[in-house]
Protein backbone atom coordinates (compact mmCIF):
# COMPACT_ATOMS: atom_id res chain seq x y z
CA UNK A 1 0.00 0.00 0.00
CA UNK A 2 2.71 2.32 0.68
CA UNK A 3 4.57 1.92 -2.64
CA UNK A 4 0.30 2.22 -4.41
CA UNK A 5 0.23 5.58 -2.67
CA UNK A 6 3.85 6.55 -2.91
CA UNK A 7 5.55 5.45 -6.07
CA UNK A 8 2.20 4.52 -8.25
CA UNK A 9 4.96 3.51 -11.47
CA UNK A 10 6.65 1.19 -9.18
CA UNK A 11 4.08 -0.81 -7.74
CA UNK A 12 2.40 -1.12 -11.36
CA UNK A 13 6.08 -1.94 -12.71
CA UNK A 14 6.63 -5.05 -9.46
CA UNK A 15 2.69 -6.00 -10.16
CA UNK A 16 3.05 -7.01 -13.94
CA UNK A 17 5.80 -9.25 -12.89
CA UNK A 18 4.25 -10.38 -9.31
CA UNK A 19 0.56 -11.22 -10.62
CA UNK A 20 2.17 -14.17 -12.96
CA UNK A 21 4.39 -15.38 -11.00
CA UNK A 22 1.87 -15.99 -8.12
CA UNK A 23 -0.80 -17.21 -10.39
CA UNK A 24 1.78 -19.92 -11.29
CA UNK A 25 2.78 -20.28 -7.81
CA UNK A 26 -1.38 -21.15 -6.56
CA UNK A 27 -1.82 -23.17 -9.73
CA UNK A 28 0.95 -25.41 -9.44
CA UNK A 29 -0.18 -26.06 -6.14
CA UNK A 30 -3.62 -26.96 -6.15
CA UNK A 31 -3.20 -29.06 -9.51
CA UNK A 32 -0.82 -30.79 -7.45
CA UNK A 33 -3.45 -31.68 -4.77
CA UNK A 34 -6.43 -32.06 -7.28
CA UNK A 35 -3.98 -34.44 -9.82
CA UNK A 36 -3.04 -36.92 -6.59
CA UNK A 37 -6.33 -36.81 -5.26
CA UNK A 38 -7.63 -38.01 -8.39
CA UNK A 39 -5.28 -41.03 -8.82
CA UNK A 40 -5.55 -42.26 -5.12
CA UNK A 41 -9.13 -42.35 -5.89
CA UNK A 42 -11.24 -38.90 -5.67
CA UNK A 43 -12.45 -37.34 -8.40
CA UNK A 44 -13.98 -34.25 -7.00
CA UNK A 45 -11.54 -31.99 -8.36
CA UNK A 46 -11.87 -32.95 -11.88
CA UNK A 47 -15.33 -33.13 -12.03
CA UNK A 48 -15.23 -29.56 -10.88
CA UNK A 49 -13.00 -28.46 -13.69
CA UNK A 50 -9.97 -27.92 -11.11
CA UNK A 51 -7.42 -29.77 -12.83
CA UNK A 52 -6.16 -27.20 -15.34
CA UNK A 53 -3.14 -25.22 -15.44
CA UNK A 54 -5.80 -22.51 -15.89
CA UNK A 55 -5.69 -19.97 -13.31
CA UNK A 56 -8.93 -18.63 -13.23
CA UNK A 57 -10.81 -21.75 -11.78
CA UNK A 58 -7.66 -21.64 -8.55
CA UNK A 59 -8.83 -18.13 -8.17
CA UNK A 60 -10.21 -16.74 -5.00
CA UNK A 61 -11.43 -13.08 -5.88
CA UNK A 62 -11.22 -11.72 -2.23
CA UNK A 63 -7.85 -13.20 -1.77
CA UNK A 64 -6.40 -11.76 -5.18
CA UNK A 65 -7.37 -8.25 -4.03
CA UNK A 66 -5.92 -9.16 -0.68
CA UNK A 67 -2.82 -9.91 -2.07
CA UNK A 68 -2.72 -6.60 -4.16
CA UNK A 69 -3.67 -4.19 -1.57
CA UNK A 70 -1.62 -6.32 1.59
CA UNK A 71 0.44 -8.33 -0.38
CA UNK A 72 -0.88 -11.99 1.59
CA UNK A 73 -3.92 -13.56 -0.32
CA UNK A 74 -5.27 -16.66 -0.82
CA UNK A 75 -6.67 -19.20 -3.51
CA UNK A 76 -9.70 -21.68 -3.66
CA UNK A 77 -8.77 -25.19 -2.17
CA UNK A 78 -9.44 -28.10 -4.00
CA UNK A 79 -12.51 -30.05 -2.87
CA UNK A 80 -11.33 -33.49 -1.72
CA UNK A 81 -13.58 -36.09 -0.50
CA UNK A 82 -11.77 -38.44 1.74
CA UNK A 83 -14.69 -40.83 1.63
CA UNK A 84 -13.41 -41.67 -2.16
CA UNK A 85 -9.79 -42.54 -0.56
CA UNK A 86 -9.04 -46.24 -0.16
CA UNK A 87 -6.60 -45.31 2.79
CA UNK A 88 -8.26 -42.10 4.04
CA UNK A 89 -5.86 -40.55 6.65
CA UNK A 90 -2.96 -41.62 4.87
CA UNK A 91 -4.18 -40.36 1.33
CA UNK A 92 -5.10 -36.99 2.95
CA UNK A 93 -1.37 -36.53 4.20
CA UNK A 94 -0.05 -37.68 0.79
CA UNK A 95 -2.23 -35.37 -1.09
CA UNK A 96 -1.82 -31.98 1.37
CA UNK A 97 2.29 -32.67 0.98
CA UNK A 98 1.70 -32.60 -2.58
CA UNK A 99 1.27 -28.82 -2.92
CA UNK A 100 4.14 -27.78 -0.85
CA UNK A 101 6.10 -30.92 -2.61
CA UNK A 102 5.13 -29.15 -6.21
CA UNK A 103 5.91 -25.81 -5.26
CA UNK A 104 9.85 -26.52 -3.78
CA UNK A 105 9.75 -28.21 -7.60
CA UNK A 106 8.80 -25.07 -8.96
CA UNK A 107 11.32 -23.44 -7.03
CA UNK A 108 13.88 -24.66 -7.96
CA UNK A 109 13.65 -24.72 -11.89
CA UNK A 110 12.64 -21.23 -11.49
CA UNK A 111 16.12 -20.58 -9.89
CA UNK A 112 17.75 -23.08 -12.56
CA UNK A 113 15.76 -21.26 -15.07
CA UNK A 114 17.19 -17.63 -13.59
CA UNK A 115 20.48 -19.04 -13.95
CA UNK A 116 20.50 -19.35 -17.89
CA UNK A 117 18.52 -15.70 -18.17
CA UNK A 118 21.41 -14.01 -16.66
CA UNK A 119 22.84 -14.66 -19.57
CA UNK A 120 20.75 -12.69 -21.89
CA UNK A 121 20.24 -9.75 -19.08
CA UNK A 122 21.82 -7.42 -21.34
CA UNK A 123 18.75 -7.73 -23.99
CA UNK A 124 16.76 -4.83 -24.17
CA UNK A 125 13.32 -5.29 -23.15
CA UNK A 126 13.69 -8.75 -22.54
CA UNK A 127 16.30 -9.37 -19.92
CA UNK A 128 15.71 -7.50 -17.24
CA UNK A 129 11.64 -8.05 -17.18
CA UNK A 130 12.68 -11.88 -17.56
CA UNK A 131 14.92 -11.76 -14.66
CA UNK A 132 12.44 -10.15 -12.66
CA UNK A 133 9.97 -12.35 -13.36
CA UNK A 134 12.23 -15.56 -12.64
CA UNK A 135 12.50 -14.00 -8.87
CA UNK A 136 9.30 -13.68 -7.94
CA UNK A 137 8.52 -17.18 -9.32
CA UNK A 138 11.56 -18.57 -7.51
CA UNK A 139 10.31 -16.46 -4.45
CA UNK A 140 6.85 -17.15 -3.82
CA UNK A 141 7.13 -20.72 -4.81
CA UNK A 142 9.19 -20.97 -1.81
CA UNK A 143 7.24 -19.03 -0.04
CA UNK A 144 4.32 -20.99 -0.69
CA UNK A 145 5.60 -24.01 0.33
CA UNK A 146 6.91 -23.09 3.50
CA UNK A 147 3.85 -21.28 4.51
CA UNK A 148 1.29 -24.19 3.99
CA UNK A 149 4.07 -26.43 6.37
CA UNK A 150 3.05 -24.74 9.24
CA UNK A 151 1.32 -27.67 10.70
CA UNK A 152 -2.27 -25.58 11.50
CA UNK A 153 -5.94 -25.86 9.75
CA UNK A 154 -6.46 -24.98 7.06
CA UNK A 155 -2.95 -25.45 5.85
CA UNK A 156 -1.51 -28.13 4.27
CA UNK A 157 0.67 -28.72 7.40
CA UNK A 158 -2.68 -29.23 9.45
CA UNK A 159 -3.78 -31.99 7.43
CA UNK A 160 -0.49 -34.11 8.02
CA UNK A 161 -1.22 -33.88 11.64
CA UNK A 162 -3.61 -37.15 12.09
CA UNK A 163 -1.60 -39.07 9.73
CA UNK A 164 1.63 -38.71 12.36
CA UNK A 165 -0.47 -38.05 15.59
CA UNK A 166 -2.83 -40.57 17.34
CA UNK A 167 -6.44 -41.42 17.01
CA UNK A 168 -7.12 -40.28 20.31
CA UNK A 169 -5.88 -36.81 19.79
CA UNK A 170 -8.09 -36.54 16.52
CA UNK A 171 -11.24 -35.44 18.73
CA UNK A 172 -8.56 -32.51 19.37
CA UNK A 173 -7.44 -31.97 16.24
CA UNK A 174 -10.66 -31.93 14.89
CA UNK A 175 -11.79 -28.78 17.30
CA UNK A 176 -8.31 -27.04 15.86
CA UNK A 177 -10.18 -27.12 12.60
CA UNK A 178 -12.70 -24.35 13.62
CA UNK A 179 -10.26 -22.10 14.89
CA UNK A 180 -7.34 -22.95 12.92
CA UNK A 181 -8.07 -19.81 10.36
CA UNK A 182 -8.79 -17.29 13.34
CA UNK A 183 -5.63 -18.62 14.89
CA UNK A 184 -3.64 -18.50 11.19
CA UNK A 185 -4.84 -14.63 11.09
CA UNK A 186 -3.37 -13.67 14.21
CA UNK A 187 0.07 -14.87 13.37
CA UNK A 188 -0.11 -13.28 9.99
CA UNK A 189 -1.56 -10.01 11.44
CA UNK A 190 1.22 -9.90 14.51
CA UNK A 191 4.13 -10.90 12.05
CA UNK A 192 4.47 -13.40 14.79
CA UNK A 193 5.09 -15.99 11.52
CA UNK A 194 8.33 -14.16 10.04
CA UNK A 195 10.37 -15.54 12.85
CA UNK A 196 9.84 -18.92 11.93
CA UNK A 197 9.47 -18.83 7.82
CA UNK A 198 12.02 -15.77 7.31
CA UNK A 199 14.79 -18.35 9.12
CA UNK A 200 12.92 -21.45 7.22
CA UNK A 201 13.02 -19.59 4.15
CA UNK A 202 16.57 -18.41 3.90
CA UNK A 203 17.58 -21.95 5.34
CA UNK A 204 16.01 -24.06 1.98
CA UNK A 205 16.95 -21.43 -0.43
CA UNK A 206 20.65 -21.66 0.62
CA UNK A 207 20.31 -25.15 -0.06
CA UNK A 208 18.36 -24.89 -3.19
CA UNK A 209 21.04 -22.34 -4.33
CA UNK A 210 24.01 -24.83 -3.64
CA UNK A 211 22.09 -27.33 -5.49
CA UNK A 212 21.49 -24.67 -8.85
CA UNK A 213 25.11 -24.02 -9.00
CA UNK A 214 26.27 -27.86 -9.34
CA UNK A 215 24.06 -27.45 -12.82
CA UNK A 216 26.05 -24.34 -14.04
Amino acid sequence: MTDLFGDPAAFLQRLVLQVPALLLAVTVHELAHGLLADRLGDPTARLQGRLTLNPLPHLDPLGALAFVLAGFGWAKPVPVNAYNLRHPVRDMAWIAAAGPLSNFATAFLGLVALGLARQIADVPLIGAPLIGMLVWIYQFNLALAIFNLIPLPPLDGGHFLPYFLPRRSWTLLHQLEQYGPFLLLLLVMTGATRYVLGPAFHLVSSLLIATARLLF
